[in-house]
C-alpha cells in the first residue's frame, strides 16, 4: 500500500545445541572457557537423556577433529565461526562415544543434527558434558542469556537474535 516496501532483516540467530540448563559459560567448569580464553558465548548443562547435538548456527562446517568432540561452524555471510564443544576432557575419548553426521566443508542449517553422543559412555567415563557454543571469530556483542538463563530448552531453541 502506498508503494512502501519493507525491507527484510535477515536477523543472525543462534540456537540451544542440546537439549539442557542454560547457563553462561563464565560457569562452566573448565578456566579456559569460564574466562572466555577462545571467546565469548554460553554454554548447556545437558539433560540426563539428551544425546543429540545440533548446529546452533547455519554455515560451513569448518572444523570437525578426529575426537569428534568438538565442530566448528562458519557463517559466510556475516563471517562469524562458533565453536561447539561437547563436554569438558572429552577429547580424551579419541572419538569414541561420538557419532558424527556432518563431515568437514559441509553446509549446515541452524537445527541439523551434528553428532550423537553415547550417554551411558561419557557417564561410565565420569565425563561432565557441558557443551558450549562459542564465538572463535565475527562476533564481538554481548551474549545476553535474558530470560533464557538458568532455564530447560530443546535443543534447537533460539538464545540470541541479532539483527
Amino acid at each position: 500500500m502506498f508503494g512502501i516496501k519493507r525491507k527484510k532483516v535477515d536477523v543472525f540467530e543462534v540456537l540451544t545445541p542440546i537439549e539442557g540448563i542454560c547457563i553462561p559459560i563464565t560457569d562452566v567448569a573448565d578456566e579456559v572457557f569460564a574466562k572466555k580464553m577462545m571467546g565469548d558465548g554460553f554454554a548447556i548443562r545437558p539433560s540426563e537423556a539428551a544425546n543429540q547435538v545440533v548446529a546452533p548456527i547455519s554455515g560451513k562446517i569448518i572444523a570437525l577433529p578426529e575426537s569428534k568432540h568438538a565442530i566448528g561452524i562458519m557463517d559466510e555471510t556475516r563471517r562469524i565461526a562458533v565453536l561447539v564443544h561437547i563436554g569438558l576432557d572429552t577429547v580424551s575419548l579419541n572419538g569414541k562415544g561420538f557419532t558424527a553426521h556432518v563431515e568437514l566443508n559441509q553446509e549446515v542449517q541452524a537445527g541439523s543434527l551434528l553428532v550423537t553422543i553415547d550417554r551411558q559412555m561419557m557417564a561410565t567415563a565420569g565425563l561432565d558434558m557441558t557443551t558450549m557454543v562459542v564465538f572463535t571469530e565475527g562476533y564481538t556483542g554481548e551474549v545476553p542469556l535474558g530470560s533464557k538463563l538458568h532455564q530447560q530448552l530443546a535443543a534447537g531453541t533460539p538464545v540470541l537474535k541479532q539483527a
